[in-house]
């Protein structure tokens, strides 16, 4: 909030929010675990801790990636760009960062294909090509890891300081607590459940935001208001760069500059953050595709309405006495911080806004949290701990293993954004970073999964000479430009763009040379398919469960053979796919607007904001209904054991069977009768 005005909620609302929801999730997950356990034979061997048996269905994996992939600057950041540049903004945050998701999905049914039993993305690197290019993928995965993470509790705490006084420094420290705490009892199992419930609570609170907006709010109120007043503040302050000065038009020069930028920052973050990779590693063979496809898709139409929505009623409601600042503009660097949507929320709905914006944040920074909690243990544990230190680890030693990494990393990491705080280093600024660090690690990679010709000097060196040329454009640039290197300065639009596009195209000079300099390779993916799982039978020994009967265990010949031709079949549909809506949302949708120069009638920016809606619908049928449908006879099967526990009856154990590729659930339909237990 402004400095002259006292935060719209109290500090300790905030502390309420932070630390009693998070206990609540945490005591929720640990009961859920317990009781799938129980109930389920799903024990938490290292393999049900890491890769959750893969058997998880279409959509918890859809709901999973739009959880993961809906950070603190999705709604924070895309906000900040609407008010920046108008209509353009929304859209160019949301189709920049969906695409990576849809092409994602024919990298994960390759990982699915060439490494069955693989763990981590970096396994498959390690198992091609050897140490040294194991070690420096290693370094780009933590390297991801760790700013996707910084940026996630920067852009939380600044919101909950600005809406309830909580010492920024605290918030750092205090929301990752709850996180560290479910994601440790529950694995990533617990990730996947928690991100369902976070989803659909992110979905319903754009859907207050969006309706109140534009059909029930007394100062805005329909579309064609939010439009008068656009043109009012496009009178005001025009937008640089857009056509007539407009923030009704698609055709925007930063906005443009903005989206090469996050498409490259954003390939990055997704190609190197083995938290994506875990997903995949987890659905089952025949979910990859449509959880990714599906989860990439429904994830579009959250940046775009929640942006077009809050964006847009901020640049609205800036001369309204009941905006946080008024009669001032925000501040750029509030701008920059993420406070656009909240400034908007509480000029909206006043306390209650700032309640629903505390708690929208709050989802997003826990549930992307925790998927980088589980990415990091994993790396840790697989490719450090059992690769280097203790290659005969039990599965015991691997789960304490995997403990002590989310437990310290949650807490290394609350240490680092608190410093990036003092630092004055921003959420917006960190978004913009990151593929200049990362980007050159994206090529080398795919092609590990994608060309047998690539060979252990281009996958080695490529991405470290990427990250040295796209730290010299950067730099280069900034110091050109603005004759000094600062975090203002280097934060520009312009020294980004060149970082993050020499970053990403860096390797494509160098992987040819270095592949064809010193010879190419002929692989055949054998060492990649001898990846074999922990044995965890000292976890199912201590848990008195046969350990053929915790899902995903089982598997015999024929079943694997049905995977393969599922996965072929999956393969070649998944590069159809992503090249068809990747035209879409990158050309055919977005450029005739662009070079039209267009600028929206009152009828057409009706129209547009309709079209955001339904597609959030659409989004909540996908992430929200789905999964209940898909999950229904487990959940009967669940509710049925408890109460025959409850009413002393025993409880109901899944037949021994094998899980039904194709089918809608993990459990087999078959029951046997009540035990006493």
């Amino acid at each position: 909030m402004s400095a002259h005005q006292p935060p719209p909620l109290s500090q300790s609302f905030g502390y309420g929010i932070v630390l009693g929801l998070g206990a609540a999730f945490a005591l929720g997950m640990i009961g859920t675990t317990w009781a799938l356990k129980r109930y389920q034979n799903e024990v938490q061997t290292s393999e049900m801790f890491s890769t959750a048996g893969r058997t998880v269905k279409t959509g918890l994996v859809a709901s999973a990636v739009v959880s993961s992939w809906t950070w603190a600057a999705t709604l924070l950041q895309s906000s900040g760009i609407a008010y920046r540049y108008g209509v353009s903004g929304p859209f160019w945050y949301a189709s920049g960062a969906t695409v990576q998701i849809l092409l994602f999905a024919t990298l994960a049914i390759e990982l699915k294909r060439r490494a069955p039993n693989a763990h981590t993305f970096l396994e498959v690197i390690r198992a091609r090509y050897g140490v040294y290019a194991h070690v420096t993928f290693m370094v780009f995965g933590l390297f991801t890891n760790i700013l996707v993470t910084a940026m996630l509790l920067t852009g939380g705490s600044a919101v909950v300081t600005s809406l309830t006084g909580v010492p920024t420094a605290a918030a750092c420290f205090l929301l990752p607590i709850g996180v560290i705490v479910y994601t440790m009892f529950g694995g990533i199992k617990a990730t996947f459940l928690t991100d369902y419930i976070h989803t659909v609570i992110i979905l319903v609170i754009i859907f207050i935001f969006a309706f109140t907006t534009y059909a029930t709010s007394s100062i805005l109120g329909s579309p064609a208001a939010v439009w008068d007043a656009l043109q009012g503040a496009t009178e005001r302050h025009p937008v640089a760069g857009n056509a007539g000065g407009s923030y009704l038009t698609m055709q925007s020069r930063e906005g443009a500059i903005f989206f090469v930028i996050n498409i490259v920052g954003n390939f990055g973050t997704v190609f190197c953050d083995n938290g994506y990779y875990n997903k995949a590693i987890a659905a089952s063979p025949v979910s990859a595709l449509p959880g990714y496809v599906l989860g990439g898709l429904s994830w579009f139409a959250i940046p775009w309405l929640a942006a077009t929505t809050m964006g847009l009623a901020c640049l609205s409601l800036e001369t309204h006495p009941s905006f946080p600042t008024f009669p001032n503009r925000m501040p750029d660097a509030d701008v920059s911080a993420g406070l656009v949507l909240p400034n908007a929320a509480v000029a909206l709905l006043g306390k209650g806004g700032a309640a629903c914006t505390l708690l929208l944040i709050f989802m997003a920074v826990t549930s992307a949290s925790s998927a980088e909690l589980i990415a990091v243990s994993s790396i840790f544990t697989y490719d450090m701990y059992q690769t280097y230190i203790n290659p005969k680890a039990t599965g015991k030693s691997l789960i304490w293993m995997s403990h002590a990494c989310v437990i310290a990393f949650g807490f290394i990491m609350a240490a680092i954004s608190t410093g990036f705080y003092y630092a004055g280093v921003s959420m917006g600024y960190l978004y913009l970073l990151m593929g200049v660090i990362v980007s050159s690690a994206v090529l080398p990679a795919s092609l590990t999964l994608l060309w047998k010709k690539q060979n252990v000097w281009a996958v080695t060196l490529s991405p470290i000479l990427g990250l040295i040329c796209s730290l010299t454009a950067w730099l280069v640039t900034t110091k050109k430009e603005s004759g000094v290197i600062t975090v203002k300065t280097s934060g520009a639009n312009n020294p980004m763009l060149a970082g993050n596009v020499v970053a990403l195209l860096a390797p494509c000079l160098f992987i040819p040379i270095l592949t064809y300099a010193f010879g190419p390779d002929n692989y055949d993916y054998e060492s990649m398919r001898a990846i074999r799982r922990a044995d965890d039978h000292d976890v199912a020994q201590e848990a008195h469960v046969d350990l053929d009967l915790v899902p995903g265990e089982h598997r015999d010949a024929a079943a694997e053979e049905l995977e393969r031709k599922q996965l072929d079949r999956a393969a070649f549909i998944s590069r159809l796919i992503t090249v068809i809506m990747t035209i879409i949302l990158l050309v055919l949708w977005p450029m005739p607007m662009y070079g039209s120069g267009y600028i929206f009638s009152k009828k057409f920016f009706t129209g547009w904001v309709s079209v955001g809606i339904l597609w959030l619908f659409f989004s909540a049928v996908c992430v929200g209904l789905y999964p209940l449908w898909e999950g229904r006879h487990s959940m009967a099967h669940t509710f049925k054991s408890i109460f025959y526990d409850i009413t002393g009856r025993g409880k109901i154990t899944p037949a021994v069977e094998a899980p039904r590729q194709g089918s809608d659930d993990n459990v087999s339909s078959k029951e046997r009768m009540p035990m006493k237990s």
